[in-house]
């Protein structure tokens, strides 16, 4: 049974390859756009929506196959051709100068899986069955997606704007903690839920650190 580590790898900026054009290369191509990465596509055809995201300058698009030395500088690749014998030769290279690749015929050959993922803003949740059932990782998303509505994102970015708030404020990295769950218990979701949130102005922020640094 295929194991793997669960991490979440910085791509910003740096060059990923897709080798290939079509609808599978279009769903991977979507995780990466979210994450800004310098996307490069190597494929003599490429969907409709490839090209205009070509047009607009999401991506680069080089129009033709694949040929060895084609991932040199690159990141991290998807080998996401229908052809095994082309996937395999991406995978070799790939694996022969250290880069992290994904054959998207066969998960056996590849040093990374992308998982199924819910997002809400900075949140993100991902699920993987190592490949086992695809069909039940696309349920457990759809469950994850009800129960993580919207109002995650709100509730997300307020708590990264009050991290800063509170890492700038509080020179103690344990009042610093204290402050940071007590945040967590606050019934600020509820509010968002509800249409009662308002977003905390620096003065109120401040008002509440010192409130609460009194009662630690």
């Amino acid at each position: 049974m295929d194991r793997y580590t669960p991490i979440y790898v910085n791509t910003s900026g740096k060059i990923c390859c897709i080798i290939g054009g079509g609808r599978v290369a279009a769903r991977k191509i979507k995780g990466l756009l979210h994450a800004e990465a310098h996307i490069k596509v190597i494929s003599p055809d490429i969907t409709a929506e490839l090209k205009q995201l070509h047009q607009d300058s999401r991506l680069e698009w080089i129009d033709r196959s694949y040929r060895k030395g084609d991932l040199r500088g690159a990141f991290l690749v998807y080998a996401a051709t229908n052809r095994a014998e082309v996937n395999t030769a991406v995978v070799q290279e790939a694996m022969n100068e250290g880069i992290l690749v994904n054959d998207a015929i066969s998960s056996s050959n590849s040093t990374f899986i992308t998982p199924s993922v819910v997002r809400r803003g900075r949140l993100s949740i991902a699920i993987s069955t190592a490949g086992a059932g695809p069909a039940a990782a696309a349920e457990i998303r759809a469950v994850l997606e009800e129960q993580f509505g919207d109002e995650y994102e709100t509730y997300i970015e307020f708590l990264h704007q009050m991290r800063g708030q509170v890492k700038a404020r509080v020179s103690s990295s344990r009042q610093r903690s204290i402050l940071l769950r007590q945040l967590t218990e606050m019934n600020v979701l509820e509010d968002i839920r509800s249409g009662q949130f308002r977003w905390w102005t620096e003065e109120q922020i401040g008002e509440w650190i010192s409130r609460n640094q009194e009662e630690i």
